[in-house]
């Protein structure tokens, strides 16, 4: 009878290890299907930075320096968007890899060197943001990887115009193009709020995982100074800085957070988003304090609850929203100067930009619609400059001289009063960039 009793407590050890072994293996294999259907949605591997992309901690170049063993994995394989990174190996590590096989032969210490920039554009805004990316590439020295959202119906006229330019210009940048996209259950509600798809801007980094740092600009920014200055900012963040934006107002007499706003905003002031910088590993990483709960929320979970909670309120959107944000943590922002980011408001009623009046303007933001009626000519003139620009002619006789031309015309205009601001930088950026054109011949 024991014989019996010890074979069936042996049966029953065998059998309780056997099935073990049949759920620890069903378990591997649901988890391989939902990696490989992550992979096929473009959605990169939650399990952490270092499985399935690679992440830094470190602003700027010197976290891309920590990624130097990570890309010697990766290979010659050309990426574009018809061969997009999530369809490659899993030996190839996409974005982290230059797109062009041009910039490829160049060599990974290249690479290290790229600024990231993103941009989103609905409606009729393919040629101003086609021009935006034209102004930092003639101006930039170093390579550029643009990510490009836009309504499905804009997707051929970037990239029919972007592979349009003289291949001089197209080995100094890289370009995705993505569709613009919104959490399904209130997919309406965020494309409406404020300008048509505006508030994409909010989710670049739950859907940009794979990419470190990020610098977002509007379609209506005109780049005077090469975008690897404005990139560099990153290593001037602290511990806690995860963005970087400039204020709205300079002078408070005229400030509109500051005597029309009815919920919390930034500083003094509140901060202009058409010009924002992020990490965005520290941001997806951070918990934010609120005024909802006594919980700090991630920024995938603080999104929703504080639009609902403020849409009667907010009048510029998603900008609103950031203010919001910050106002409940400053200590995540890192604000720089108005040359970042310079407006009409910076010159409508005088000159009230001190950083510009010394050092010029670095970037030009022409919001309300500036670039395209007669309102601020000054304004316009910047951009049907560049527009204009024929790549690879002399940007002094061709692009720089013509542009301040058209400029003395304006000085009946406050903005054109000071419009030297607007050349101060430019011409500096042009010399630079017109000394090293011997070098890449």
């Amino acid at each position: 009878m024991r014989c019996y009793f010890q074979a069936f407590l042996l049966c029953m050890v065998f059998t309780f290890l056997s099935l073990l072994y049949v759920f620890n293996q069903l378990a591997s294999t649901l988890e391989d299907r939902d990696d490989w259907n992550l992979k096929e949605q473009g959605i990169p591997d939650r399990r952490s930075h270092g499985s399935g992309h690679l992440l830094r901690k470190k602003p700027g170049l010197a976290g891309l320096r920590d990624l130097e063993e990570g890309l010697d994995r990766c290979k010659s394989l050309s990426v574009s968007y018809w061969n997009p990174y999530w369809r490659l190996p899993a030996d190839v590590c996409g974005v982290n890899c230059l797109l062009e096989p041009s910039l490829s032969s160049a060599g990974k210490d290249h690479s290290d060197e790229r600024s990231h920039l993103a941009v989103v554009a609905c409606g009729l805004r393919l040629e101003e943001t086609l021009t935006m990316l034209k102004s930092a590439v003639v101006i930039s020295k170093k390579p550029l990887h643009f990510y490009i959202f836009a309504e499905d119906d804009l997707h051929d006229g970037f990239r029919s115009g972007l592979e349009s330019w003289p291949r001089t210009a197209r080995t100094k940048f890289n370009f995705t193009i993505y569709p613009i996209t919104f959490p399904k259950e209130n997919a309406k509600v965020w494309k409406k709020l404020f300008k048509p798809c505006a508030s994409q801007r909010l989710f670049l980094p739950l859907i940009l995982k794979e990419v470190d740092s990020l610098l977002y600009v509007d379609t209506d920014i005109i780049f005077l100074q090469p975008v690897e200055d404005i990139w560099a900012v990153l290593s001037q963040f602290n511990s806690s800085h995860l963005a970087a934006m400039a204020p709205e107002h300079e002078e408070p007499r005229i400030g509109w957070y500051n005597r029309f706003a009815r919920h919390p905003y930034y500083g003094k002031t509140g901060i202009n988003s058409g010009v924002m910088l992020m990490n965005m590993t520290r941001l997806r990483e951070k918990s934010f304090k609120n005024d909802m709960t006594t919980v700090a929320l991630k920024w995938e979970e603080i999104l929703m609850p504080l639009l609902q909670k403020y849409k009667l309120n907010i009048t510029w959107g998603d900008q609103d929203l950031l203010n919001i944000i910050f106002h409940h943590n400053p200590e995540s922002l890192f604000v720089f100067p108005c040359q970042w980011n310079y407006r009409p408001d910076h010159c409508i009623y005088g000159s009230n930009c001190q950083q510009a009046d010394q050092e010029g303007v670095f970037i030009l933001h022409g919001n309300r619609g500036v670039y395209h009626d007669d309102k601020q000519p000054a304004f316009r003139a910047v951009y049907e400059a560049i527009q204009k620009y024929p790549f690879g002619e002399n940007m002094e006789t061709s692009l720089l001289q013509p542009l301040e031309a058209s400029l003395l015309t304006t000085t009946n205009t406050y903005c054109g009063r000071a419009s030297h601001l607007f050349t101060k930088k430019l011409k500096q950026s042009i010399m630079s960039v017109q000394q090293d054109v011997p070098q890449r011949r």
